[in-house]
């Protein structure tokens, strides 16, 4: 396919696009929240009446004024304000709307709320004790889907059981135990969220940076009691998400805000508040995995355990359990597993989706464990992943037989991108790891129609937040055309305009979106064969469609241009075309059970990866630099060759954050230390390493369009396990919390000589 210009992308680089806080209406007024500021405790009092009686300010809401509804979309667990009850920090108590964001803060502050603090969950090994405090004590009484499997704390419990892994067990040469915590960490968009609402009657529109605008419209539906054909949601410019922007978050507020002022409301958060308040942020974990092998190698038994924190409230989180069990069990042929998840409320912030939910800490526990395997059994590290790792016509850790993949082909590829065997420094090394990564198949739809001037529109429910996938779109239908990409404008981010999509997350926009405009060109194909067929007195099987025309097969001079055939169109039938494309299929699943079962153990086109991490060390200071990493990828067929070089790149320096930097601290009381830039520690340019990617490109059935597979989630998977690997290599053994900051590298270094122990490295 053609690389093109992003549509989006002169409006980007050039500052002349529109995001959500650069909207600005006729007598806007803007918004505030008061925040709980207590990570759990009841309300005894709340008193608004100071904030109402200040100059400028023209509603003041608490969930009294507001629909006594509890929502969310797999457990209905919250109200849109805090009822009663508050239970992480970031809580909201009231908002306010006023005539500039310095009354609104004013007049937050000036709410008068009295607590009675209640005994708060912090610690995840305590949140499972038996004996824990109930974050919500109603738990049994909430509304759920009923799949969930639920007690007390644990929010989802999943499971997954294949084999008998007692007997795999007693089976194998080598029992090996390992134990990992990963703190929790943030997407840390460059965007903070904004939203603005405006009423007209009894319709409001919304404009908000969200991922899913059709997910916000149902929320707004849900909790201000309204029906679909009365919310409008439109997404201007995103300045990325990285899941952190999927669900619903604020738009309900502001709405309700606007509709008692009387007047159009605007949020915009600070970026103290992005680290704070939404309901989207990568879990913490801890991770135990038990493993029975061979001394040829063999993985014969995995049993592990995860608990993951699920924070104050479930958001989209009650699937992560599966997806954490699936990523710790990892792409490996294991005959008998047994992995339990646990997904714990906590008193802290909400956790939900964030670039591949749990996979980046699932990942680093069990690919260190997996070199930890072969320190103990002598086996290089590549050679024990390419006797244990999925390939063709073999089984995985669910019972799910691939049809073709290519991990074992990444294997090959991946280490030897940055040395894999060769000579290095002492203070260097090369770690390796795989990764996996299901598509996720979804209802889509499209609607592509050209005028009568040979200029098409492609018009989407598709929403893009940077990855390019909806830019792609024109690719795919100038390429079933015949035509020029740049003859396109896309029309999308606008539910009142496009058919449903759901949202630029899980990696599904061009994996679904894409077939449904390919469905729809797909109708207009067909009517610019019938019209050239009729003028060129030749069959409609017979047209061909490249270059701008429509020709006879074998007689390109035999032609008549699509511009002309749209102008003939348009005095008659017009050329309008709509699709959703047929949805793959889900395989089945043969000799394993699973609790708490959503759906994510079996993978529909699933994604493999191996990246390989060299680093360097500063024995000095525990310092790791990332120097090279290498990243081969099974995505089956990629679509935009520049698109996804680009996801893969930041992809990794993601990992390399998520490895090295990125986590949020808690203090005793469970609240957050480092909510800010400065503390939280993204990487930056400066901190970026060479990365070189090469892709396996196995065209895949039953995918996505022309047989790709899924991308954007990928590239972070696998990462901060190569680098764990690489310093383990420098440091005597795997460090075992996550992120691997210079303090955790300096400590383990130090407390691997003090005990003696050596260094885990069996190939450079």
């Amino acid at each position: 396919m053609t690389t093109l210009v992003r549509a989006d992308g002169p409006d980007k680089v050039t500052g002349s696009g529109r995001y959500t806080a650069d909207i600005t209406l006729t007598g806007m007024l803007h918004a505030a929240f008061r925040y709980a500021d207590h990570p759990h405790a009841r309300i005894t009092r709340l008193d608004t009446t100071a904030a109402k009686a200040m100059p400028g300010v023209f509603a003041v809401l608490t969930q009294d004024d507001v629909p006594d509804a509890r929502y969310g979309p797999f457990i209905q667990d919250r109200y849109l304000f805090a009822n009663d009850v508050v239970r992480y920090e970031a809580d909201v108590v009231a908002a306010v709307a006023a005539l500039t964001p310095e009354i609104a803060r004013d007049a937050a502050a000036a709410i008068e709320v009295d607590y009675e603090p209640l005994p708060i969950v912090h610690d995840l090994e305590a949140a499972f004790a038996p004996d824990s405090p109930l974050v919500h004590p109603d738990w049994e009484h909430y509304g759920a889907d009923d799949y969930l499997v639920r007690d007390g704390n644990d929010a989802s419990f999943s499971s997954i059981v294949k084999g008998d892994v007692d007997a795999g067990m007693a089976e194998a040469d080598e029992i090996v135990t390992s134990r990992y915590v990963a703190d929790p960490s943030h997407g840390a968009p460059i965007e903070p969220r904004a939203v603005v609402a405006q009423w007209e009657g009894d319709h409001v529109t919304i404009w908000t940076s969200t991922q899913v605008p059709y997910d916000a419209r149902a929320g707004v539906c849900e909790t201000l009691q309204l029906p679909t054909n009365r919310v409008r949601i439109i997404v201007p410019h995103l300045g990325g998400g990285f899941g952190g922007k999927c669900g619903f978050h604020y738009e309900a507020h502001v709405a309700a805000l606007a509709r008692a002022a009387k007047r159009p409301v605007k949020l915009t958060f600070t970026r103290m508040e992005e680290f704070l308040a939404p309901d989207r942020r990568r879990e913490g974990m801890v991770i135990e995995i038990e493993s029975g092998v061979m001394r040829d190698g063999t993985i014969v038994a995995r049993r592990a355990t995860l608990l993951l924190d699920n924070g104050a409230y479930s958001a989209d989180a009650t699937f992560f359990p599966q997806t954490a069990a699936m990523h710790v069990a990892g792409p490996y042929a294991i005959p008998n597993v047994a992995i339990d998840a646990h997904l714990l409320y906590t008193n802290h912030q909400p956790s939900g989706s964030i670039r591949a939910p749990t996979a980046p800490q699932a990942c680093w526990a069990a690919e260190s464990h997996t070199d930890e395997i072969a320190a103990r059994l002598g086996i290089d590290p590549v050679e024990l992943r390419r006797i244990n790792g999925v390939d063709t016509g073999k089984v995985g850790p669910s019972g799910q037989t691939y049809d073709e993949i290519g991990l074992q082909q990444c294997l090959d590829i991946a280490p030897g991108l940055v040395g894999y065997g060769h000579d290095l420094p002492d203070d260097e090394a090369i770690g390796v790891a795989v990764g996996w990564w299901p598509s996720f198949p979804a209802a889509s739809g499209a609607i592509v129609k050209i005028d009568d001037d040979g200029y098409g529109q492609i018009i989407t429910g598709a929403q893009e937040c940077g990855t390019g996938a909806v830019m792609t779109l024109r690719q795919l239908v100038a390429d079933e055309l015949g035509m020029d990409p740049e003859r396109f404008r896309l029309v999308y981010q606008d539910t009142s305009v496009a058919p449903y999509d759901m949202g630029a997350t899980g990696s599904q926009t061009l994996f679904n979106n894409g077939r449904a405009a390919l469905a729809a060109a797909g109708q207009i194909a067909e009517q610019l064969r019938e019209l050239a067929a009729d003028r060129l007195e030749a069959a409609p099987a017979d047209i061909v469609l490249a270059d701008g025309s429509a020709h006879v097969a074998g007689t390109p001079d035999r032609a008549v241009s699509i511009d002309e055939l749209a102008g003939i169109a348009a005095g008659g039938e017009l050329l309008i075309g709509h699709g959703s494309g047929p949805k793959p299929t889900f395989p089945e699943l043969r000799g394993s059970t699973c609790l708490g079962d959503n759906g994510m153990a079996a993978w529909v086109a699933p994604q493999f990866s191996c990246h390989a991490a060299r680093v360097r060390l500063d024995r000095d200071t525990g310092v790791v630099r990332v120097l090279h990493v290498g990243a081969a990828h099974d995505s089956g067929t990629i679509l935009n060759m520049q698109g996804a070089l680009g996801q893969v790149e930041g992809g990794v320096m993601m990992g390399v954050g998520q490895a090295l930097t990125e986590g949020t601290q808690y203090d005793d009381e469970g609240r957050q230390r480092n909510a800010g830039l400065l503390e939280y520690k993204l990487q930056t340019c400066a901190d970026a390493p060479t990365i070189t990617t090469e892709f396996v490109q196995i065209p895949t059935p039953n995918a996505g369009p022309k047989g790709a597979k899924g991308l954007a989630e990928a590239p972070n998977v696998a990462t901060a396990a190569a680098i764990s690997n690489a310093i383990a290599k420098l440091v005597g053994g795997p460090v075992r919390q996550l992120p691997m900051t210079a303090e955790r590298v300096w400590e383990t270094m130090h407390d691997h000589a003090a005990s003696g122990s050596t260094s885990t490295e069996v190939a450079p």
